[in-house]
């Protein structure tokens, strides 16, 4: 008879195998998520099995989310249930992988999505076959590795083998450091990741502006080869250029040399020069403006056929300007010039013109003539008749019409000095002096200045 302690025994022993059968049942057949209902199914089409088997690995992004069910064949390929983890959220753009894990390993399910975010699979949904993929068999992989060796020469390997050896023989060392080298290269770079990615996000921006500027480039790369070929095609006379240089370069300073005594005078006059040309710059810009078209004109005048073509232009003749002459009384010429010729009664010549310019008088007056425009100056002098004082001429101002005055003064060719009319010192030229002390004829000390000196 079994005793009471071996009975004992064996219902311990039975309760621990059927605990030890209920957990491995449970955690890896998956019997207790079938009766749980801690799962989800979703399919997948593969155009061949590639290896799997029910209860192989699914993964998603390499961590495990389930297991592989039933595979059903199916006329164009097998089909695949993989049994997922409720709360596995799966995009629906995501492709399936019968993956391996070493060369002899195992196969599994690899669950690689395009894209985060929904729409997500949902239980019964397909991941078409054109979303799934299959490791090479080895039997293909097989051949095609015995293809590749026997395409090689064995004469040829071995050269290849042995100028290898002969190659890193004795370099033990120094592959050694550049192992050690390359690591701590690695290391640098993983400490400096973000610096790196935030380098290859900068980088984008970079990009993006060659990329925009790339019609600009690509201007200037053919200009630059335009160029790069007419240097090449010029080649001889840079050459030529470059053989004859020293030499210009020598005649060159020989008459700088020669010059030296009379350049800074001739440089100085300029000075006088310029200034005159700046004083009467909006005249000169008129001139080039006007005169092309009169030569123009010239030609219909004399067309070359024989004749001269003139034109008659007869305007109306505008009323006579009687504002601001109110106050003049009238005279004859002979008035008053008998015996006493202190008596006779003497010319108004504080009056003048008041209608405004443009007006359709006829517009008299000196305070209306146009002047050239100057720097700093006023640009039509005149233009406003109650300007009398701007527009009547001072004392030592060249008069606009009549005879020009001229006025004898002591002039210093050593400083330039000279005192004008006014009895203020002028420094004739560098400051616009002759154009102070003798007017429109200022253009006359080009030629008597350098006597002076």
């Amino acid at each position: 008879m079994i005793r009471t302690a071996v009975k004992l025994q064996l219902l311990a022993f039975a309760a621990l195998t059927a605990l030890g059968i209920a957990y491995v049942g449970v955690n890896y057949i998956g019997v207790g998520d079938r009766l749980f209902g801690r799962t989800y199914t979703i399919s997948a089409d593969f155009a061949e099995a590639g290896g799997i088997f029910s209860s192989a690995e699914v993964t998603y992004r390499g961590v495990p989310v389930g297991r592989v069910g039933e595979l059903h064949l199916r006329p164009d390929g097998v089909r695949v249930d993989l049994e997922l983890e409720k709360g596995t959220k799966i995009p629906a753009d995501t492709i399936a992988v019968v993956a391996n894990r070493s060369a002899v390993g195992e196969q599994y399910v690899d669950l690689q999505p395009r894209r985060d975010g929904g729409p997500y699979l949902q239980p019964g949904a397909v991941i078409p076959r054109g979303d799934t993929r299959t490791p090479i068999s080895t039997t293909t992989l097989l051949v095609n590795l015995d293809r590749l060796v026997n395409s090689v020469d064995r004469q040829d390997l071995t050269t290849v083998i042995g100028e290898l050896g002969r190659a890193f023989s004795g370099t033990g060392r120094d592959l050694q450091r550049l192992i050690d080298s390359g690591d701590e290269l690695t290391v640098a770079a993983e400490q400096n990741l973000p610096q790196t990615i935030k380098l290859i996000q900068d980088s984008q921006k970079v990009l993006k502006t060659q990329n925009d500027q790339a019609s600009a480039i690509k201007s200037f790369s053919r200009d630059l080869a335009l160029l790069t070929d007419q240097v090449r095609a010029s080649d001889p006379d840079l050459r030529k250029v470059l053989d004859n240089g020293p030499v210009a370069s020598r005649e060159l300073e020989a008459l700088l040399r020669t010059t030296r005594p009379t350049l800074p005078v001739l440089l100085g006059n300029l000075v006088s020069v310029g200034q005159v040309t700046t004083a009467r710059l909006p005249a000169i810009e008129q001139i080039l403006v006007t005169y092309p078209q009169n030569l123009v004109g010239t030609f219909t005048i004399v067309p070359g056929d024989g004749t001269v073509h003139f034109g008659l232009a007869l305007p109306p003749d505008p009323p006579v300007c009687r504002k601001g002459y109110q106050s003049t009384e009238r005279r004859t010429p002979d008035e008053g010039w008998g015996d006493d010729p202190s008596k006779a009664k003497r010319a108004n010549t504080k009056v003048k013109c008041a209608e405004p310019r443009g007006s359709r008088t006829n517009v008299r007056g000196a305070h209306n003539v146009p002047r050239a425009k100057t720097r700093g100056s006023n640009p039509d002098v005149g233009s406003n008749p109650t300007q009398s004082s701007q527009a009547r001429p001072s004392a030592g101002t060249p008069r606009a019409t009549g005879a020009p005055t001229f006025v004898i003064s002591g002039y210093d060719p050593v400083t330039g000095l000279a005192m004008g009319p006014d009895g203020e010192p002028i420094i004739i030229g560098s400051l616009g002096g002759q154009q102070k002390v003798m007017g429109k004829d200022s253009w006359t000390w080009l030629l008597i200045g350098p006597l002076g000196n």
